[in-house]
C-alpha cells in the first residue's frame, strides 16, 4: 500500500500524485454485470513491455468493477497484515503494506490519469461514485487500530532492526502517515473524520468537473473573421474548425485555457473582444448556474479547516505545511510578503511603460487587464525590435521535443530515445518513446500527450503509470501532458516560447521519475515534498535557452535555417522582460491560496462572500493591482482543490533551489556529462528516500542561496 498514491490520486495532479481508498461492504463484492476476469484488463498485471498499460483493451465498463474488486482485495490483504499472529517485522508489516493493493493501484493509475487527459461522461460518473468510496477505503486502512499498533511497535524500535537508512525512513513515513490520518483520535473523532473526508472527496470531484465542463461551455463565439484581426491564419482556421465541430458553421470559437490570461490576448487588435474573452475567463465558477463553484469551494475550505482542528492544528495550512520543507505558515508568509512589494513595484513600472505605448498611439483609455498582453508585445517589439510571433516558425513541436528536450537530456545525461509504434495509446495524437541509458539498457518508457482537446483538463502535468521500485522490480512508465492547440490538418504545430519552456519544465518532472533509483515504491520519483517537487523541473527549463540547445532546435520549420543570431540574442535579452507581471500574478495566486487555508472554520467565507474575500486577501497581502489579476481566481483554482492546497507557493519556494542550481551548472561548465551524472546520482535518483533539503545540500555542497532568484526575477 503506497499511501502517497492513496492520499492524492483523486486530485490527479502530477506528480500530482496519490489518492485515498475505501471500504464498505458493497465494495467487497463485484457487481453482477461486471466483465469476466479474462475480459477486464485490470484484473491481471499488464503483459505488455514494462507493464505498460493496455490502453487498447480498456473500456469504460471496466473501471467500476476493477475499483470494487481492487478495494476488496486490498482490504483482505490489509486485514491479513493487521491480524497476523506473528510479531510485527519490517517484512511482514511494512513491506507487506508496500506490496498490497496491486489491482487497485493498476486501475487507479490509468483511471485518474485519463480523467485528466481524455475523459468522458461515463468516466466522470464513475469518478463521482468512486470518490467517497475511495476516501472511506483509505480511512478503513489508516484508522485500523490493529495495523497502527504494529506500525507503532516497529517505529519505536526502528533503529534496532538492522535496516538501512531507507528502510528506517520508510517506517518513519508510514508512522507519520497514520498519525496524520487520525490514527490517534478517539472513536468518536474518527467517525467525524471519516464523514469529513468523504464529503471533501465528493466536493473536490464536483469542483474539478465543473472547471472542465465550464471551460468548454464558455468558449468565446465570434461572428466574423474581421473581429479576429491580429491572429495568425492557422489560429483563425483552428477557431473555424472548432466552430464547425460545435455546429456553428460560419462562426469562430476561441477555446479557453485554465489560467486567467488567455493566449489570443497578446495578438487580438479588437479591444472589445479582448475584454469579452478576459471577463469571460475571470467569471468562471462564479456566474451562477450549474457550474458555479463558490458553494463547493466554501464547503471544502470549511471542512478542511475543521479537519485540521480535529487533528490538533490551527488551520489547514499548518496541517499541510508541517511535512513540507517550509514547515510552517509563518515561513511561507514571510517569503511571500518579502517578495510581493518588489514584484508589485516592478509590475507598476511595466504598466507605466504600457500606458505610454497606449498614449503614443492615441489610445484614449487607461490600461486594463485585458490590454496587458497586447501592449506588452508592442513594447517588446519597440524595445527589442521583435515580437513573440516571430519566434513561432522556429518552434515546431516535434522538433522542439526531439532536437531540443531530448537533445539536451542526451547531452547532459547520455540517455537516448526511440519512438515505439507497437504500444497502444489512449488517443491518436499520443506518442510513446523508449528511453535508453548510455550503455544501451532500457531506462523507462515516456508517453507524450501534447495537444489540447475538450476531453482534457487545462494546464500541463506529469504522471507515472508505473513507478520505479527495486522491491517490485519495476521500471518507470511516465507521461507528460500539455495543451498546445492542434493546427488544421496538414499544418505544422508551431509553439509559443512559453509553450516551449513548459515542455522543458514538464520533462524535468519526467526525468525525476525516470531516474528514480529507490528500493520502495513509497519513495519513487516525484514522491517528495510539494515545495520541492517543482525544483528539478524548473532547473530543466534552463536548457531551453542554453545556446547549444537552442541552436539545435530553433530552426525554421519550412527552410530549416537556424534562428538568426540577432533574433536569438533578443530572446536571451528579454529573459527579465515582463517579470513584474509574471511574478505578481503568481504571488497573487499564492497569497490567495494561503489566505483561504489559514482560516478557522468560523472564518471561512460563505459562497456569497468568496469573491469579496479574494479581493480583500489580495489587498491585505499587498499584491492587489487592477491590471494584473491572480493567475487563478479561487473558483477555478484547480491546484488548490488537488494536491497543491496551501501549496501553490511551492513554485517560488522551489525556484530558490532552481536558480541556485542554475548558477552551479554555469560555474561548473554547463551542459557537461559529468555535471549531469552528478545531478542524477546525488539528487534526481534519490526520490523521497532522504530528506529533501539534505539531498539538495549533498548535490550543491552548500545551503540554498536566494540571491540568484532575486536577480533572475529582477527583485534584487
Amino acid at each position: 500500500m503506497k499511501t502517497k498514491l492513496f492520499t492524492g490520486i483523486l486530485s490527479c495532479v502530477i506528480i500530482m500524485g496519490g489518492c485515498a481508498v475505501q471500504n464498505t461492504k458493497s465494495s467487497t463484492t463485484v457487481a453482477a454485470d461486471a466483465p469476466a476476469v479474462s475480459e477486464n484488463p485490470f484484473y491481471a498485471e499488464s503483459d505488455l513491455y514494462m507493464k505498460y498499460p493496455p490502453f487498447d483493451r480498456v473500456k469504460n465498463e471496466h473501471y467500476k468493477p476493477a475499483f470494487e474488486k481492487g478495494m476488496a482485495e486490498h482490504i483482505a490483504e490489509i486485514e491479513a497484515i493487521a491480524n497476523n499472529n506473528a510479531s510485527p517485522t519490517f517484512e511482514n508489516t511494512i513491506v507487506g503494506l508496500e506490496k498490497s493493493g496491486a489491482l487497485l493501484g493498476r486501475v487507479s493509475s490509468v483511471f485518474f490519469a485519463l480523467t485528466s487527459a481524455h475523459t468522458n461522461d461515463e468516466m466522470e460518473a464513475v469518478r463521482s461514485e468512486m470518490a467517497p468510496k475511495l476516501s472511506a477505503h483509505q480511512d478503513q486502512i489508516l484508522l485500523n487500530s490493529s495495523l497502527f499498533k504494529r506500525v507503532s511497535l516497529l517505529h519505536e524500535n526502528r533503529n534496532n532492526l538492522g535496516l538501512d537508512a531507507e528502510g528506517v525512513r520508510l517506517i518513519e513515513k508510514y508512522y507519520t502517515d497514520f498519525v496524520r490520518a487520525g490514527a490517534k483520535l478517539s472513536s468518536e473523532e474518527k467517525e467525524r473524520l471519516k464523514a469529513i473526508n468523504g464529503e471533501i472527496a465528493v466536493l473536490q470531484t464536483q469542483f474539478s468537473q465543473n472547471v472542465l465542463k465550464e471551460v468548454n461551455a464558455l468558449a468565446v463565439v465570434v461572428d466574423t473573421k474581421e473581429e479576429l484581426d491580429g491572429l495568425s491564419d492557422a489560429v483563425i482556421e483552428a477557431a473555424a474548425n472548432e466552430a464547425t465541430s460545435r455546429d456553428l458553421e460560419g462562426k469562430y470559437v476561441l477555446t479557453l485555457r485554465n489560467t486567467s490570461g488567455q493566449p489570443p490576448m497578446s495578438s487580438l487588435t479588437n479591444r472589445a473582444l479582448r475584454e469579452r474573452i478576459h471577463k469571460t475567463s475571470l467569471s468562471r465558477g462564479s456566474r451562477g448556474g450549474e457550474f458555479d463553484n463558490r458553494e463547493n469551494l466554501s464547503k471544502v475550505l470549511k471542512l478542511r479547516a475543521e479537519r485540521a482542528q480535529l487533528m490538533g492544528y490551527a488551520n489547514h495550512a499548518a496541517y499541510r505545511l508541517e511535512i513540507q520543507t517550509a514547515l510552517t505558515p509563518d515561513a511561507v508568509n514571510e517569503r511571500l510578503s518579502s517578495l510581493a512589494p518588489k514584484a508589485l513595484a516592478n509590475a507598476k513600472k511595466e504598466a507605466a511603460d504600457l500606458q505610454k505605448m497606449i498614449d503614443s498611439e492615441g489610445g484614449n483609455f487607461e490600461l486594463a487587464s485585458w490590454d496587458w498582453d497586447f501592449y506588452t508585445e508592442k513594447v517588446r517589439a519597440d524595445r527589442y525590435s521583435f515580437d513573440a510571433s516571430q519566434l513561432k516558425p522556429y518552434f515546431e513541436m516535434d522538433n522542439v521535443l526531439q532536437n531540443g528536450v531530448f537533445y539536451a537530456a542526451t547531452q547532459l545525461f547520455g540517455i537516448t530515445f526511440k519512438e515505439r509504434f507497437d504500444l497502444p495509446v489512449y488517443q491518436e495524437d499520443v506518442r510513446t518513446f523508449e528511453v535508453f541509458n548510455e550503455d544501451g539498457s532500457t531506462l523507462a518508457l515516456f508517453i507524450f500527450d501534447g495537444y489540447a482537446r475538450s476531453s482534457k483538463r487545462g494546464g500541463a502535468w506529469m504522471n507515472a503509470y508505473v513507478s520505479q521500485s527495486n522491491l517490485m522490480g519495476d521500471q518507470p512508465v511516465v507521461a507528460n501532458h500539455q495543451n498546445v492547440v492542434k493546427p488544421p490538418a496538414g499544418e505544422p504545430t508551431l509553439m509559443s516560447f512559453d509553450e516551449v519552456i513548459t515542455m522543458f519544465h514538464e520533462f524535468g518532472h519526467a526525468l525525476h521519475g525516470m531516474f528514480s533509483n529507490v528500493n520502495y515504491p513509497y519513495f519513487a520519483g516525484t514522491s517528495v515534498p510539494r515545495d520541492f517537487v517543482e525544483y528539478p523541473s524548473q532547473v530543466n527549463e534552463m536548457w531551453a535557452v542554453w545556446p547549444s540547445v537552442l541552436k539545435n532546435y530553433a530552426v525554421h520549420h519550412e527552410t530549416g535555417e537556424a534562428m538568426p543570431k540577432a533574433l536569438l540574442d533578443k530572446v536571451l535579452a528579454t529573459q527579465k522582460f515582463n517579470q513584474g507581471f509574471a511574478t505578481t500574478e503568481y504571488l497573487a495566486a499564492s497569497i490567495l491560496d494561503q489566505s483561504l487555508h489559514q482560516l478557522t472554520p468560523d472564518q471561512v467565507p460563505t459562497a456569497d462572500e468568496l469573491i469579496a474575500f479574494e479581493a480583500d486577501a489580495l489587498t491585505t497581502g499587498g499584491i492587489s493591482f487592477h491590471a494584473v489579476p491572480p493567475r487563478y481566481r479561487c473558483t477555478y483554482f484547480s491546484h488548490i482543490i488537488g494536491g497543491y492546497s496551501a501549496g501553490y507557493y511551492s513554485y517560488i519556494w522551489s525556484e530558490v533551489l532552481d536558480a541556485d542550481t542554475v548558477e552551479w551548472f554555469k560555474e561548473n561548465g554547463g551542459l557537461k556529462r559529468e555535471n549531469g551524472d552528478h545531478f542524477r546520482k546525488t539528487l534526481l535518483s534519490r526520490g523521497g528516500s532522504e530528506d529533501a533539503l539534505s539531498i539538495f545540500k549533498t548535490f550543491r555542497g552548500a545551503e540554498p542561496n536566494i540571491q540568484p532568484l532575486l536577480i533572475r526575477r529582477g527583485l534584487d
